[in-house]
């Protein structure tokens, strides 16, 4: 089960239709929505969020995930329009296992998918 957090309508939906020929896809409106959806149980093996979202941005999306007991080892991708080693410093340091710049390869997102999932 692949999840994603807010990642702005257009790019959702087609990585969405991308992926979901491999996984199965769910999708949230935004990080507090997605952090709600976790904590009544749905558990997922991997999810791709945003920085930039509404009501809970990634950097706090990432902490909260990171921070609890039952979904602290979810693997987690940072999707962000800002190409600044920083920022990528910045939400590796979180927690985060990856960070891709937008626009991207989908292509590429799936591989990531793929060696992360590997991993667990």
């Amino acid at each position: 089960m692949v999840f994603f957090a807010q990642c702005g309508l257009s790019i959702r939906l087609l990585l969405e239709n991308f992926l979901k020929k491999e996984y199965e896809v769910f999708t949230k409106n935004d990080g507090l929505e997605a952090l709600k959806w976790m904590e009544e149980g749905n558990i997922p093996d991997l999810v791709v969020a945003d920085i930039q979202m509404p009501n809970l941005d990634g950097y706090d999306f990432i902490k909260n995930v990171r921070a609890s007991g039952y979904f602290k080892d979810i693997p987690l991708i940072m999707l962000s329009g800002i190409e600044s080693s920083s920022e990528k410093v910045k939400c590796l340091k979180l927690g985060a296992n990856d960070y891709i710049v937008k626009p991207f390869n989908p292509e590429e997102l799936s591989v990531r998918i793929e060696l992360l999932l590997a991993r667990k």
